[in-house]
């Protein structure tokens, strides 16, 4: 079975690794969707969110993690995937309200496709990327939030 677990990873936290590895062991293969969103003010490119996750799952082993990148609506990414099943961690009960309109839409655009939700690891449930974003523009401690390499290359960012 393969599942799309889709986002802007913008910057990949403690919680989304969190659910690349629990649904790497619950699913044969795991995409996971880079979105492309020009209309964001983007921390790191593309490129650099791509490059993140790589080394993440590399570090981490996760065979069977494969990264792509896709544009505009998650339904024809996961047509053009062949994959009728989608990922999304909850954190909160207002994710949960939030990500269940977005899967009816889904379901209703692509007949067949289900969104399953993973409950965050308590430990985890309070780390969003907006809020690292947030932290880090005021030079705040974003190492519980990320990885080493994310620390670094936030860092980096906000030398420059």
């Amino acid at each position: 079975m393969k599942i799309i677990y889709p986002g802007s990873f913008d910057p990949l936290t403690l919680g989304h690794i969190d659910i690349i590895k629990r649904l790497s062991r619950m699913f044969d293969e795991v995409i996971v969707g880079v979105l492309i969103n020009d209309s964001k003010n983007n921390l790191f490119t593309l490129d650099e969110r791509v490059d993140i996750i790589k080394k993440q799952i590399e570090e981490d082993e996760l065979k069977n993690v494969t990264i792509k990148s896709f544009d505009g609506l998650l339904v024809n990414f996961a047509k053009m995937e062949g994959i009728k099943l989608v990922a999304r961690g909850l954190r909160e009960v207002t994710d949960y309200e939030y990500e269940k309109n977005i899967a009816m839409f889904n379901s209703k655009l692509y007949d067949g496709l289900e969104t399953i939700f993973l409950l965050s690891n308590p430990k985890f449930s309070y780390i969003s990327s907006s809020g690292v974003r947030e932290v880090a523009r005021f030079n705040g401690d974003v190492s519980s939030f990320v990885s080493e390499d994310v620390k670094s290359r936030i860092e980096e960012k906000f030398d420059n």
